[in-house]
């Protein structure tokens, strides 16, 4: 995004980028000549360089300054993912604890977890990971099985598995939506705790992914103890607790991507690189309907960072972005596959990693059809999907819902 900043955010942005060129030699280098490989050292190095963020004052920059950040406003923070990306370095290895956990414990945890937590989870001592989707329960949060027992000297014992957990192979502490009540309805009846996972009876084990990398993985917990201070929002209050880190985790990813480097320029200047593709009509025509989708992200964006601004809470039309933009790099990078051929495809490839890696982006904050559906039904106003249970043929069924209405 290229906003038309204020005289503070002009400052803002000045600063930013002078950090930058005065830092950038420290920060890791990922891909192309002299990257890193070995997977410890990638993540020793991304620590590390968060950490130096963080005292740079560009990540969190909408914590509270009493817990390291900036304390300002979500169009600072977008300026400095769009810094970040313009000066051609990796942002924060912990995105999902500084972007979505982070205000989560700002919100609704104690003094005491936010004054243990908050800090090394900013400057990446100690990185986050999210347990929400279950086996059973991807998209549909509130069906979560995973139970929590509390014994007679307040503490809780956690058992059952997660799955499609980021960064859980190397992450400290996970925050975890568990039931704790199965006589109350699916939505209530929740707990949310902080889960150490080196905690004995947590089991981390990778998924494979096409780009060879197990980012995701499935978590199992066996009887895991935890003390009364793990819970997070109070007891009960789970499913209040867990809209907040959604809130926060559909803001992230759709406002994200550009910083992410999914941008059209970045892809315009991929495919130019091709002299006969600059030339071609139908690879210009393509890439045209790209460009196009991702300015109408662009503008979804700034209405969403006016509401932010404004004190107001992103509807479900947040989601939206995040279908556009994952949607319109997947096709940018099919484009740029099909120009220059084999050779996006080869390992050092600034192409090849996002390629692989961005079909399953999809799944990430709720899959592209949940996500549908909650934009037709609660933006468009479209009648409910039909619910195929109790045997009820989908004919017979739409003729019951067209009648009742």
């Amino acid at each position: 995004m290229d906003l038309d900043d204020t005289p503070e955010q002009v400052t803002h942005r000045a600063q930013a980028r002078a950090w930058l060129e005065q830092n950038k030699d420290q920060a890791p280098v990922l891909s192309g000549p002299g990257a890193l490989q070995d997977e410890d050292e990638i993540i020793a190095a991304r620590r590390a360089w968060q950490g130096r963020l963080a005292e740079g004052g560009l990540a969190g920059v909408t914590w509270p300054k009493e817990y390291g950040g900036q304390g300002l406003g979500p169009i600072e923070q977008v300026i400095c993912s769009q810094e970040i990306a313009r000066a051609g370095v990796p942002g924060i290895l912990d995105a999902i604890g500084v972007g979505m956990l982070g205000p989560t414990i700002i919100a609704h945890g104690t003094d005491e977890q936010k004054s243990r937590y908050l800090g090394p989870m900013l400057h990446g001592d100690e990185v986050w990971c999210q347990l929400f989707s279950e086996p059973a329960a991807g998209s549909d949060l509130a069906a979560v099985q995973t139970r929590a027992r509390q014994g007679e000297d307040g503490g809780w014992r956690l058992t059952g598995q997660k799955v499609w957990t980021t960064n859980a192979q190397f992450a400290a502490y996970g925050l975890l939506l568990a039931r704790t009540d199965p006589d109350q309805p699916k939505h209530k009846g929740l707990t949310m705790f902080i889960v150490p996972m080196d905690a004995p009876g947590v089991t981390v084990r990778g998924l494979r992914q096409i780009s060879g990398e197990a980012e995701f993985n499935e978590v199992f917990l066996d009887d895991v103890e935890l003390d009364e201070g793990a819970v997070v929002g109070g007891v009960g209050n789970g499913w209040g607790t867990a809209l907040t880190t959604l809130m926060f985790e559909r803001v992230t990813i759709g406002l994200g991507g550009e910083g992410l480097g999914y941008n059209s320029v970045r892809f315009a200047r991929g495919i130019a690189a091709d002299e006969h593709a600059r030339r071609d009509p139908e690879v210009r025509k393509q890439l045209g309907d790209i460009v196009s989708e991702l300015l109408a992200v662009r503008f979804t964006g700034y209405r969403t960072l006016t509401a932010l601004q404004r004190g107001q809470i992103p509807g479900p039309e947040a989601g939206l972005a995040k279908v556009t933009i994952v949607n319109g790099a997947i096709k940018a990078g099919d484009l740029i596959a099909d120009v220059l051929g084999p050779d996006a495809l080869d390992q050092g490839s600034e192409w090849a990693y996002m390629i692989s890696f961005l079909p399953g982006l999809k799944s990430a904050g709720g899959t592209e059809e949940i996500l549908r559906n909650t934009i037709g039904e609660r933006v468009l106003g479209l009648p409910p999907e039909p619910r195929l249970d109790k045997g009820i043929p989908f004919s017979e069924l739409r003729s019951k819902e067209g009648a009742a209405t």
